[in-house]
């Protein structure tokens, strides 16, 4: 057991109140009896009852508590970038509604699995931006993630080096935890027209970050809706855009990572999921913290039961 409060002034004012009025009672007491030449011996009993009472009542002023004064409680996490492209041939339909919401409904569901861990954003077309930096805040999250549309970036066109340089660069800053787990997953079709450099794959590995890429899409195609219709060319027919699985095939193998695809037939988001939940969270706080249970009122039931005791039970100090 031990006191969760130290010995003050209080507790020994009302332990030399106790002693003075109990002594002028024990003094009066003493004096009636030695007037009626009888004993006085019999208040013993209240004298107990009333000392314990008192005991038990400064005890529970002190808040005593039971169990471990401390434990060590570690805490593991990890800091996970969501790369999203929100390039027009995100609109495209071949994967219902779109790719684009499909995306926006499965990521709503990642977040919810990983309670402890930090999530980013980042949105990328041709150009790049940081939507949301990491937080715990899954509320925002949401907010950040269903805001999500083709319309945010008005670059046109779709580039994989700045999107996977400024994910890198937020994983290595400086409002980074050095210790966490370092996860970035990267969500497109796979068009990408200008090309990732080796030099930025290879320091995301060396850095010990878990690249995971998702295609989304399929190799069939579909029409890019744009309005009441669909993007045209310059010749006029209709663009079609096609999942090209090849570069994030590419971007994973040479980090180390690994690579999934939604289509019509195949949805590796459950696997993409289990994946880095076994991604090991490495140790970002350690301290120790009290962990002992208050149990005052046990004490101050005691000394009210006392006190109860104390006046149902009467002592004679003479007979007539």
């Amino acid at each position: 057991m031990i006191f969760n409060r130290d010995w003050g002034r209080t507790e020994l004012i009302f332990i030399a109140l106790f002693g003075i009025l109990y002594l002028i009672y024990l003094g009066r007491t003493f004096w009636y009896a030695h007037r009626l030449n009888t004993s006085a011996r019999s208040v013993a009993l209240k004298f107990f009852l009333r000392s314990a009472a008192m005991g038990a009542l400064i005890i529970g002023l002190l808040e005593p508590s039971f169990g471990d004064p401390e434990r060590d409680v570690q805490a593991v996490g990890k800091d996970i970038f969501l790369v999203v492209d929100v390039s027009s041939s995100m609109d495209a339909t071949d994967i219902q509604p779109s790719r684009l919401q499909r995306i926006k409904f499965e990521l709503n569901r990642l977040i919810t699995q990983f309670p402890n861990d930090r999530f980013g954003l980042i949105v990328f077309s041709s150009g790049t931006y940081l939507q949301c930096p990491l937080t715990f805040d899954r509320n925002a999250l949401t907010v950040f993630i269903e805001s999500l549309n083709t319309r945010m970036l008005t670059d046109q066109g779709t580039a994989f080096e700045p999107a996977l340089q400024m994910a890198l660069d937020k994983q290595s800053g400086e409002h980074t935890r050095a210790n966490a787990s370092k996860v970035i997953v990267f969500l497109s079709d796979g068009e990408d027209f200008n090309g990732v450099a080796t030099k930025t794959l290879r320091s995301i590995r060396r850095q010990g970050i878990q690249l995971f890429c998702l295609g989304i899409g399929t190799r069939e195609g579909s029409r890019i809706p744009f309005g009441n219709g669909f993007i045209k060319g310059e010749d006029g027919s209709f663009v079609r855009t096609y999942l090209q699985s090849e570069s994030l095939e590419k971007m994973a193998a040479t980090t180390g990572g690994d690579y999934y695809e939604i289509t019509t037939v195949r949805n590796d988001f459950p696997q993409l999921t289990q994946s880095i939940q076994q991604v090991a969270g490495r140790l970002i706080d350690q301290r120790k913290i009290a962990i002992t249970s208050n149990r005052y009122y046990y004490f101050v039931i005691l000394g009210l039961v006392l006190l109860s005791l104390d006046i149902l039970i009467t002592v004679r100090t003479f007979r007539l």
